[in-house]
């Protein structure tokens, strides 16, 4: 079966789209460096400007210093001319974020409710939603809703098929949008997380991300694009075996990463606090540096795990991940000494988004199907 040929109007739309996305990257730029970036003829670019500044989504910057001929218009992104909101529901909290064009964060904001499949709590989402994007006053610019789910959500997303966290099967994905004023999509939480992280980032087409919270999970890009498995459940690297006959794992298997470098191995010496664990490594509490250092031999081996596995790229976000910038420095000479290939660790790097990741790559999805439909 041979693929369609795209149609006149096909090309026009991908071109309107790559200019903007062009644009988006940069503080402002000029048409003839748009036609040399993108491979486009001068009428195209000129005409993808003019509908672009239309849409009210670039605008004019000034002009540059004349090189002999007349100056050229600078154009600048608009960047907040559009946003999305992305939801990010836990077990006990619900996380919100505004987003912009680019994928920054503009605002966020987090709020502690238990999960469950109330009418009330649905009420609560709505009202959170519809505060927030009041207070930030942006009613007419936003584009829809994006939601992280802890849980295998079904291909054509109308179903949360499986939560351990959230303790439920075979929702339909509608319940949660039903007091929401914008269209919804959905998404894993830790597929979320890791579009976030290879969002606009230009030296990473293959991604493996792997989350470290309160469960261990991740999320497998590819020509940045998400690799969800045969049974959508491609990523779940917290089951991977580490050690056999090891910790029991929350699904009753035994050794599974997941009982070696979630945030509960880590916060469980805290009181169920993952703040005040990293406090005391910065005030030199013996046990703790003990249960650190640990932690990352463990994960350590989990790592280079997935670098044997699919040789590309790793990065740690999640609750720990977040801290690992600040305290993961024995991490790399623990990759190097298991690396087979190469002598370093450069394959690895902590996350980019500290806060609300998941939210923000629900959001982003949002931001996506906008920018590919202009």
């Amino acid at each position: 079966m041979t693929n369609k040929p795209a149609s006149n109007m096909d090309v026009k739309q991908r071109n309107r789209s790559n200019t903007l996305r062009c644009i988006l990257t940069q503080d402002h730029i000029s048409q003839m460096e748009l036609t040399q970036r993108l491979g486009l003829s001068w009428p195209t670019v000129l005409q993808n400007v003019k509908e672009l500044t239309q849409l009210g989504l670039i605008q004019e910057a000034g002009q540059y210093e004349s090189t002999g001929g007349r100056k050229a218009k600078a154009y600048a992104p608009i960047r907040d001319a559009r946003l999305a909101v992305g939801l990010d529901l836990t077990g006990n909290h619900i996380s919100i974020v505004l987003i912009d064009l680019c994928g920054q964060l503009v605002r966020y904001k987090r709020k502690i409710s238990p999960f469950s499949l109330s009418q009330e709590y649905m009420q609560t989402l709505g009202e959170l939603v519809r505060q927030f994007i009041a207070e930030n006053h942006a009613q007419d610019r936003i584009l829809g809703i994006g939601i992280s789910l802890p849980g295998i959500v079904s291909e054509a997303e109308d179903f949360l098929v499986y939560s351990h966290i959230l303790n439920v099967r075979d929702v339909p994905t509608s319940t949660f949008c039903q007091q929401l004023p914008y269209p919804c999509n959905f998404i894993n939480d830790a597929n979320a997380a890791g579009l976030a992280e290879i969002y606009g980032n230009p030296t990473a087409k293959n991604l493996i991300y792997l989350s470290l919270s309160n469960s261990v999970g991740g999320a497998i890009l590819i020509h940045d694009s998400l690799y969800t498995g045969s049974n959508l459940r491609a990523g779940e690297f917290g089951h991977n075996t580490l050690v056999p006959h090891g910790r029991t794992c929350y699904c009753g298997k035994k050794g599974c990463v997941d009982a070696y470098c979630s945030a509960k191995v880590l916060s469980d010496y805290t009181k169920g606090s993952l703040p005040d664990f990293f406090q005391g490594l910065r005030e030199g509490n013996p046990r703790l540096l003990q249960v650190w250092q640990e932690y990352l031999e463990y994960l350590a081996i989990a790592i280079n795990n997935l670098r044997m596995s699919f040789d590309c790229s790793v990065i740690a976000g999640g609750y720990v991940g977040a801290f690992l910038e600040e305290f993961g420095g024995p991490l790399g000479p623990l990759l190097k000494e298991r690396n087979t290939f190469q002598a370093d660790a450069s394959y690895f790097k902590p996350c980019r988004y500290k806060l609300e990741a998941s939210a923000v790559g629900a959001a982003l999805v949002q931001v996506e199907t906008f920018i590919q439909n202009l």
